[in-house]
This record gives structure tokens, C-alpha cells and sequence, in this order.
């Protein structure tokens, strides 16, 4: 007994052999054109390309890796001076602050409510 998926009652049900071997859905499509194109424009290859002349900036590591790795007994995310430190402090006063919050809502939550 040969068997096919029923689209209309979404089950197996019988079929004749040529039926089961090519099922509606599946059967062989060949496309006589090629796909559509994505993108117009060709991709460079990394030979082709000239980085120095792309990006007309100032290379700022040699003098980022000059700041950073002075031993002045800074840790690295403090290095940067004032701008680092606001960011620091505001980041721990929210973290503390946070964790207060949370823990007040805790002792809330656990707290049952006066029936009257």
C-alpha cells in the first residue's frame, strides 16, 4: 500500500505508486533563469583595497598605548582621568542603588497582607 499527505485532511491517506513517488509539492521545478542580484555593486577584494588612503584620520594607538600601559598605579579603566571617574562613580552609585531597590522590594513582597 502506498500512502501520500493529504493536504485537505492533513493526514496520510492512499494512493496509486506514481502519486506516492512524487507527492503534490514536491515535485522537480527548474528555473530557466538564474536567481535576481542582490546587491549591484562588485566586492573588493583585500588585495585591491588601500587602507591607509581610506581613512584619512590620525592613528591615535601609539599614543593610547603610551597612556595605558604607564605605570602610574591607576587601574586601566581610571586612566583616562576625569571623564573615567564620573562614569565609574555613576555606574556604582546606580549599581548600589539598584541592589537597595531590589532588596526593599523583596522585604515587600514578603511581608502578608493585614486582613480586616
Amino acid at each position: 500500500m502506498y500512502y501520500k499527505f493529504s493536504g485537505f485532511s492533513q493526514r496520510l491517506v492512499g494512493a496509486v505508486p506514481s502519486e506516492a513517488y512524487i507527492p503534490q509539492g514536491l515535485r522537480p521545478s527548474i528555473s530557466s533563469e538564474g536567481p535576481a542580484t542582490i546587491f549591484a555593486t562588485p566586492t573588493k577584494l583585500a588585495s585591491e583595497s588601500a587602507t591607509a588612503a581610506e581613512y584619512l584620520g590620525k592613528n591615535r594607538v601609539p599614543d593610547l598605548q603610551k597612556l595605558f600601559q604607564k605605570s602610574d598605579g591607576l587601574p586601566v579603566h581610571l586612566k583616562k582621568g576625569v571623564p573615567d571617574r564620573l562614569l565609574y562613580r555613576t555606574t556604582m552609585a546606580l549599581t548600589i542603588g539598584g541592589t537597595i531597590y531590589c532588596l526593599v522590594a523583596l522585604y515587600m513582597a514578603a511581608q502578608p497582607k493585614n486582613k480586616k
